[in-house]
């Protein structure tokens, strides 16, 4: 059957993503492998650079809702890839010169974190212009499906590309990948409106707080975005102490390491690829419940990872069960965020829970790598996966009310539609939807 066409303007932004996907991907891990190989870190510091980038980018990104809600999109979306694409290339002159700190991977990661926020918020409001209602699901699957393609290919040819030209080189790469970006974005033509305000009444705090008071009045979203942050911030946190675990304590090469989460990445396809059947099968409501439990019940599984052979094929059985789950879960997630957000509060939505994530996704590799510190980086694993069993009881207890209806076409200029996140960069291949 012939793959359904969503325009050609919604075929630039694909390439886009694309291209920004496949660099990310040949680049992941980038900023830990630095840190661990080259600056040679302690577990807490490599830890520390998966908290401390985040949160501080999230503090840098809080007032950036408002503004890019009421700002043209487009613009945006270009300026935030090359603001990441110029301090990104700013590691490998460094290291060319012998000045490479852990300080200065800090502020990379607190730069690039906090441009992630702006970009998710304005593209996940741009993309409404290009996709309608009803062909939200399916686009949102596409994203996913590239975004886990891309980790299957990238990592082990960024294994290579470190071995054979040294650490630094996919981070060239991946810093190019958002020039490249920025130049498809670029591409799409067509006008774009400049946002009106519809809440002139709400002014200074209150709009900065907009997101979260949508979030937390919204009975559904609410019961989502609480889950979200739990297993969002869990799963990430054991990204830095897997890598200190394999690199470090079993030493698994780095092409081992790229291996061990490329390979799953098959399961990102079929999630993907499964997301708008299931829903059509078996109703929105029922596979965020059932799906959202199953990805909360695998990550245990990496404290029992052991040298060689075995430990590679249980970190691949691992990861394969928990892609699967989320390359399912997400896109049902973003299409029940998008439906369930007024147009005028969008973009503000999406920067409030991009926030919350990076300061979840933060705290939590914080308080993992004192434990991993104090103890060892197999028990905090052990302890993140036992606690991530809880997370389910967060999940809504019952379905919720319709999705909104669509916006209205002469207030908006533009047909009724909803978004999906575009950026690919999230810091970590198995990063939830926070867009």
């Amino acid at each position: 059957m012939a793959r359904r066409s969503l325009g050609r303007q919604f075929g630039w932004l694909w390439a886009a993503y694309a291209v920004s996907a496949y660099g990310s991907g040949l680049g992941f891990g980038a900023l830990p492998l630095i840190a661990v190989l080259v600056l040679r870190v302690s577990p807490a510091q490599v830890s520390a650079l998966s908290a401390v980038g985040p949160a501080v980018g999230a503090l840098i990104a809080l007032p950036l809702g408002p503004w890019v809600e009421f700002h043209r999109k487009r613009p945006v979306m270009i300026a935030m890839d090359l603001a990441r694409f110029a301090v990104m290339l700013t590691i490998p002159i460094a290291y060319a010169v012998g000045r490479l700190t852990f300080v200065q991977l800090l502020v990379v990661s607190a730069v690039v974190a906090a441009a992630k926020i702006a970009f998710n918020a304005a593209g996940g409001t741009y993309v409404k212009a290009l996709v309608r209602a009803d062909e939200l699901l399916l686009a949102s699957a596409r994203f996913e499906a590239t975004t886990w393609s891309s980790i299957a290919v990238g990592p082990p040819l960024g294994g290579a590309v470190v071995g054979l030209f040294g650490p630094v080189a996919t981070i060239v790469a991946d810093g190019f990948s958002y020039l490249l970006s920025a130049l498809g974005i670029t591409a799409i033509r067509g006008g774009e409106e400049h946002p009106r305000r519809t809440d002139k009444h709400r002014v200074g705090l209150g709009e900065l707080l907009e997101g979260w008071r949508h979030l937390l009045t919204h009975p559904g979203l609410r019961a989502l975005y609480l889950n979200q942050l739990v297993v969002g911030g869990l799963i990430m946190a054991t990204e830095p102490l897997l890598a200190v675990l394999l690199l470090g304590e079993l030493d698994f090469r780095p092409w081992q390491y790229g291996l061990a989460f490329a390979a799953p990445c098959i399961g990102g396809l079929i999630g993907s690829r499964l997301a708008p059947r299931v829903v059509s099968r078996y109703g929105q409501y029922r596979v965020l419940r059932t799906v959202g439990t199953l990805r909360a019940v695998w990550l245990i599984g990496l404290a029992f990872v052991r040298p060689s052979v075995i430990g590679l094929i249980t970190v691949i059985a691992v990861e394969f069960a928990i892609i699967v789950s989320m390359s399912l879960y997400n896109p049902v997630l973003t299409t029940y965020r998008l439906e369930h957000t007024p147009e005028d509060r969008t973009a503000r939505t999406l920067s409030a829970w991009s926030v919350s994530s990076s300061a979840s996704i933060a705290i939590l590799s914080a308080l993992g790598g004192l434990l991993a510190e104090i103890t060892s980086a197999r028990t905090a694993l052990a302890v993140a996966g036992l606690l991530i069993l809880a997370s389910p009881l967060l999940l809504p207890r019952r379905p919720d009310s319709a999705p909104l209806p669509a916006f209205d076409l002469a207030t908006a200029g533009a047909h009724p539609q909803a978004g999906v996140p575009l950026d690919a960069k999230q810091g970590g291949y198995r990063q939830p939807a926070d867009a």
